[in-house]
């Protein structure tokens, strides 16, 4: 099962970032499933303490993040019509200060699931024991070095923390074992990145080790 028509609908109405278009359309169904059927965090409790966070690491082509957070009211869908114009609050890469729902700015690719960590220790030391923290990083980010230490890191400490790994097959590198022997210690699920039930059943929460959930869809390009 895939997205109903509105998102895509949505998504079609930015334009400018076309080049980033695999970017979003590899992401669109995980992050419908996350916002539809996962996350603990509304509109209404934006700003709540106990919320569930959801941190985009992805940063490129952050065109499906917008429409889904537009669908799901977080900001006016008229908002899609103007990307990164002069008085556009919807840039290349999500700015925090500007979009609703964004809980960090992205751009620099291999530092989210850094954050990742923090956030998910920040909660855990003021005694939010029921909000989850998810990360979406893209497979070629992985390459990034910083992205090893805050594996090994979150798997020492146990903490309950869910990252999304869209495997488009576009890591320039590769990894010997593939992505899943990169998360060492942590629990791991690889699912059809299209399919909205095994997805939503991979994000189940979990509580005593991080969790890598890795979304397979069509090779970049296909």
């Amino acid at each position: 099962m895939t997205v109903t028509a509105v998102e895509p609908e949505l998504l079609t109405r930015i334009t400018g970032d076309e080049k980033h278009s695999p970017s979003a359309y590899s992401t669109l169904d995980v992050l419908w499933v996350l916002y539809d059927r996962v996350l603990r965090v509304s509109p209404e409790t934006v700003d709540e303490p106990d919320r569930d966070r959801f941190l985009l690491s992805k940063g490129h082509g952050p065109a499906a993040y917008y429409a889904v957070l537009a669908a799901k009211g977080f900001f006016p869908v008229e908002w899609l019509d103007d990307l990164a114009g002069p008085r556009s609050r919807l840039g290349h890469h999500p700015d925090r200060v500007l979009i609703p729902g964004v809980e960090i700015g992205t751009g620099s690719l291999g530092h989210g699931l850094g954050l990742a960590v923090g956030t998910a220790l920040g909660l855990r030391a003021q005694g939010y024991d029921e909000a989850r923290t998810f990360v979406l990083v893209g497979d070629a980010e992985l390459d990034e070095g910083s992205n090893h230490e805050a594996i090994a890191y979150a798997a020492a400490v146990g903490l309950p923390l869910t990252t999304i790994v869209v495997d488009n097959q576009s890591a320039t590198h590769g990894w010997p074992g593939g992505i899943a022997s990169r998360f060492v210690g942590w629990g791991v699920s690889v699912v059809d990145g299209r399919d909205h039930a095994a997805l939503e059943a991979a994000l189940l929460p979990r509580r005593d080790r991080p969790h890598v959930v890795i979304a397979v869809v069509e090779p970049k390009g296909s």
